[in-house]
């Protein structure tokens, strides 16, 4: 089972990669992690990649597909990509070298996804907070130590985001769904453990 994992910024979808990938035994292939190991391990593609990100510049999708495809060729089955496709021309591309069988897609509002990420508190020690559970609080309750939004927890750079997901990303919601492999999940106000429950129904479904 192939899967591609979908969501805007702000919708979980790191905290269900990592449920989904230990249930059902697949591989978490993160874009950003496999652009990392390569400009690490100075392949060749890793530092053309490095080039445009040092140049402060988007890596052209061509160079993606073929950092994805090295991957994939590493990995064959039994996988589920996240943070890649990013449009219709990476999903146009991966249909050339790899076989999906189904998009999950985590579906949470706009609006909602502004509160939950602008009212995210860090804390140095790795937790993580809201300000709607917190009760005014400012410290770590772990560590005690004071909480902090990350820069671009800003209503400024969270728009520019999310605009980014809704014209970029987005149509590959059509895409899949023209091929039958779409299932969309509407996470609302649910909880993590709720949202993880309804995935289930869907990839169990699926297996079946």
């Amino acid at each position: 089972m192939n899967i591609v994992l979908l969501g805007a910024p702000g919708a979980g979808k790191g905290t269900q990669a990592g449920r989904i990938a230990e249930k059902y035994g697949l591989t978490h292939i993160s874009t950003g992690d496999i652009f990392r190991a390569n400009i690490k391990g100075g392949t060749e593609i890793g530092k053309l990649a490095k080039s445009y990100i040092d140049a402060g510049k988007l890596v052209p999708d061509e160079v993606t597909c073929e950092i994805v495809k090295g991957k994939l060729a590493e990995v064959s089955a039994n996988y589920m990509l996240d943070g890649f496709p990013r449009n219709v021309f990476q999903a146009e591309e991966l249909d050339k070298f790899a076989k999906i069988d189904l998009c999950l897609n985590l579906a949470v509002d706009d609006k909602l996804l502004m509160e939950r990420i602008c009212g995210r508190r860090m804390c140095a020690c790795g937790e993580s907070y809201h300000v709607s559970t917190l009760n005014g609080a400012t410290t770590c309750k772990k560590c005690g130590k004071e909480l902090y939004r990350r820069e671009d927890d800003n209503p400024e750079t969270v728009g520019a985001r999310l605009d980014t997901y809704n014209k970029q990303t987005s149509p590959l919601i059509g895409f899949y769904e023209k091929q039958g492999k779409l299932a969309t999940i509407d996470c609302g106000a649910m909880t993590p453990e709720q949202v993880f429950g309804c995935v289930e129904k869907v990839l169990d479904k699926y297996i079946k």
